[in-house]
């Protein structure tokens, strides 16, 4: 847990998409490290797809930093079904901020890329040098594209206006309160809904996407938070920063542990007909241990073990089906 009460006693703190997945665990991070200010404003107050909306929020805030966590996501069925809407969006909004936050004067700009940008075959485990080697995953990449662009924003003005602008790359996200909306959903809480429903309606098999090979790497969210208000604290250079917690798994194993893990004793089907996205993910996360202390906690199994429960006790009722 971050530790310098003292940097954020004095601090505005902006946070873009703070009633989100991410931006709750963020919000509740910023306020056990002392943060007494913090201005989380929903999207039916700020369109932040609007220059005047933005430069609204921003003179009514006057924040000292802004960490930007808004964007538009999704998993691959999404990505494909919305590519330009991911891109156009996620690019201006982050644009957009960054330059009027410059012209605004605002002290520090934390930004979120995606793990999205990185090449389709980049070499396993993924460096942060190894971005510009090759082109995204084609599902994913007018999203992965989009985000990227932002650190060659942020690169670019630190260098000519001297902005203090950081970027980081979170991994494949997921916990309490993610998004298991069956058609926008990430792996973990599609997995974990179409399993319980299955249980609960009698089912005896259950379709996966893919074919199972391709691996991920991911990081629960309570642990990704803290990840970005330590970055927020004590990072201050140009390079980008992986954020993860340098366990990869394949699909099929995570389907497989899943299965058990909610008690459904059927059959997984595998439908190779639909895409496998990128080949591999891993991340060396080395970066950010040295650079501003951060190891991920909590394990895979756990922190499945504490979505699985609170989806049970919070989230969709298991007697609707979509």
């Amino acid at each position: 847990m971050p530790e310098e009460i003292g940097f954020w006693a004095d601090k505005t703190v902006l946070v873009t998409g703070g009633g989100g997945f991410l931006g709750q665990q963020v919000l509740a991070k910023l306020d056990a490290a002392g943060c007494k200010k913090v201005i989380a404003p929903r999207k039916r107050e700020y369109d932040l797809r609007e220059r005047s909306e933005i430069v609204r929020l921003l003179k009514t805030a006057a924040p000292d930093l802004i960490i930007h966590l808004a964007a538009v996501v999704g998993g691959i069925g999404a990505n494909r079904l919305h590519p330009g809407e991911f891109f156009y969006d996620n690019a201006i909004m982050g644009i957009e901020l960054i330059e009027y936050a410059r012209r605004l004067n605002v002290r520090k700009f934390v930004c979120l890329g995606t793990i999205c940008s990185y090449p389709k075959f980049a070499p396993v485990p993924f460096r942060e040098e190894y971005l510009w080697n090759g082109y995204p995953e084609e599902t994913n990449a007018p999203y992965g594209l989009a985000k990227k662009m932002l650190l060659v924003q942020a690169q670019a003005y630190r260098k000519e206006y001297g902005f203090n602008c950081i970027y980081l790359l979170p991994v494949n996200l997921y916990g309490p309160k993610d998004n298991f909306d069956p058609q926008t959903s990430h792996v973990i809480p599609g997995l974990i809904r179409k399993l319980l429903e299955a249980k609960a309606h009698g089912e005896r098999t259950v379709t996966c996407w893919g074919t199972g090979s391709a691996s991920r790497e991911f990081l629960y969210v309570e642990d990704a938070a803290e990840a970005i208000v330590l970055a927020a604290e004590r990072y201050n250079k140009p390079d980008p920063v992986n954020i993860g917690s340098a366990h990869e798994i394949t699909i099929r194993e995570l389907a497989e542990l899943l299965r058990k893990l909610t008690g459904f004793e059927g059959e997984l089907i595998w439908d190779a007909t639909q895409p496998d996205g990128q080949p591999r993910r891993r991340l060396d996360v080395g970066r950010a241990e040295r650079e501003f202390g951060f190891l991920a906690k909590t394990s895979l199994v756990d922190g499945l073990r504490h979505t699985i429960e609170w989806y049970q006790t919070r989230g969709t009722p298991l007697t609707s089906r979509i």
